[in-house]
């Protein structure tokens, strides 16, 4: 399916620069989620060896993924800790693999830490930090992610993976309000160090209540408004999707593809998925409804 239509409710174009490489994006990008760990809270993302990293990239891939996202380090409540240099043993394996079966998709790493940011980028070739902090937990991040000169994706959340979940009281300005204030002066300070490409992740499930994640859904163009960045939603079958239906992790992909169709529609440049085929399936359904795409 051709990507150039830009017809899309709340969408907008928009490019990154890879190492020198401009990125053109003018639909939403989908992003499959590799887990180089044991401890992911969905059993069915882990990927321990270079073989099975290798098979999962292979079939993202082939599935159309526009980007993957590499982890090493859980965010679950409650996982084990993991130590930098453990992190980085682990980058190391997953990249390698990725790279062997995928030399030129756009990979970011999710890591929150400045040493293994560096590493991933300037050892393996690494294009976009994602961090779940926002650059909260390592006060080096900005300065290394200017120094690197790589797009930056920057998550709200509040306290660490630890402390989080006693962290939802937003007070007046509701948890979209506060969300914007939160991230602001980070974004303007990090723009004035340089970094020009920075993605906003609202960070659904981090910091938030099942219903704060809802109502944070149901206003994401205020965010896409007030920022004017490319928005970047993960839901891929969390809590918020699960818990209040009683189902697993493992029986929530029906609602994560529902979750990730509202979000496009709300203007999502990017959505972060475990189930590529699916996503893709989703996306170039909604772009069938675009003016551009219909044969008249």
């Amino acid at each position: 399916m051709s990507d150039k239509s830009t017809n899309w409710p709340g969408f907008t174009p928009f490019s990154l620069n890879l190492h020198g490489q401009l990125l053109e994006c003018r639909r939403p990008q989908v992003m499959g989620i590799v887990n180089a760990t044991t401890d992911s809270f969905y059993e069915g993302s882990h990927n321990v060896s270079r073989e099975e990293v290798a098979s999962r990239v292979s079939q993202m891939v082939a599935q159309g993924a526009d980007m993957i996202d590499v982890g090493a380090y859980s965010s679950r409540p409650g996982a084990d800790d993991v130590t930098p240099q453990e992190e980085i043993r682990r980058l190391r394996m997953a990249m390698k693999a990725l790279r062997d079966v995928a030399p030129n998709i756009p990979v970011s790493i999710d890591t929150f830490r400045a040493s293994v940011a560096r590493a991933a980028v300037e050892e393996m070739g690494a294009d976009i930090i994602n961090d779940i902090s926002g650059g909260e937990l390592d006060p080096e991040m900005f300065t290394t992610v200017a120094d690197l000169k790589v797009p930056y994706i920057m998550m709200h959340m509040r306290g660490n993976p630890s402390t989080m979940t006693s962290l939802t009281d937003y007070g007046e300005h509701g948890v979209t309000g506060s969300v914007i204030n939160e991230l602001w002066d980070r974004v303007h300070r990090l723009s004035h160090m340089g970094v020009a490409d920075i993605i906003i992740d609202p960070g659904f499930g981090f910091a938030k209540s099942v219903e704060q994640n809802y109502r944070l859904l149901d206003s994401l163009e205020a965010l896409t408004e007030a920022f004017g960045r490319p928005l970047l939603a993960g839901m891929s079958r969390k809590s918020m999707i699960y818990r209040p239906l009683g189902l697993t992790p493992s029986d929530s992909l029906p609602g994560t593809i529902t979750l990730h169709t509202v979000a496009m529609l709300k203007g999502a440049a990017i959505i972060r998925v475990h189930d590529v085929a699916e996503a893709v399936q989703s996306r170039d359904v909604l772009q069938l409804l675009s003016a551009k795409s219909i044969d008249k």
